[in-house]
């Protein structure tokens, strides 16, 4: 084959596949997700910016346009315990929990993860609170949902949070399983400066 037509050919077939890549890409950016998957990314973007007034708001304008929006409850939850309205993160993640373990299909790996994320987080609230036996009844239910979803941080947050070693849902559990099997006067639960290494969970 003459070398001329092959380069042709090659270059063609190249812009062929980028100009469907792109029709492809551009057709996903454009289509409409579920109602309030919208507002539930933003809500997420105010959330990773510390943004937690504005993250209630999105998720809030999530849950009007699609009422038990899993997405949008857990963000609401996380920003309320980020605020210390501890009662109103407990009430949010409490309502998720019951609500997936009603309505959770099996073939739903999502949803799966999403349920173990919300006991991890409900979890670390107990946890922070100081009610710690409630804390690793949920950190041993989350392991049990869906370990894989719970695993510690990626390279990208080990970098952006300076947490190498931050505290996995299972290395807590374990430790907490060995303090509280201690006499209640040799028992060290609290150690702020590993505990603060806790990240939410959000699937």
């Amino acid at each position: 084959m003459d070398q001329k037509v092959l380069m042709r050919f090659v270059k063609l077939l190249a812009l062929a596949t980028f100009v469907m890549f792109s029709f492809w890409m551009g057709w996903s950016y454009l289509q409409p997700g579920e109602p309030g998957d919208y507002h539930v990314r933003q809500g997420d973007i105010y959330l990773s910016s510390e943004n937690y007034e504005d993250a209630i708001k999105s998720f809030d304008a999530a849950l009007e346009a699609s009422p038990d929006h899993r997405g949008a409850l857990m963000g609401r939850a996380i920003a309320f315990m980020q605020l210390k309205r501890d009662k109103d993160a407990e009430a949010e993640f409490t309502y998720l929990i019951e609500y997936l373990t009603k309505n959770l299909q099996s073939d739903d790996p999502t949803g799966v993860g999403t349920l173990a994320a919300a006991l991890a987080n409900r979890g670390i609230l107990y946890d922070r609170t100081g009610r710690y036996e409630k804390a690793l009844a949920d950190y041993i239910e989350a392991i049990k949902v869906d370990e894989g979803i719970l695993k510690g941080p990626s390279l990208v947050d080990k970098i952006v949070y300076g947490t190498p070693d931050a505290a996995t849902v299972r290395g807590r559990a374990l430790y907490l399983k060995e303090q509280l099997a201690l006499p209640e006067s040799q028992r060290l639960l609290r150690v702020p400066e590993k505990d603060a290494e806790q990240r939410m969970h959000k699937p």
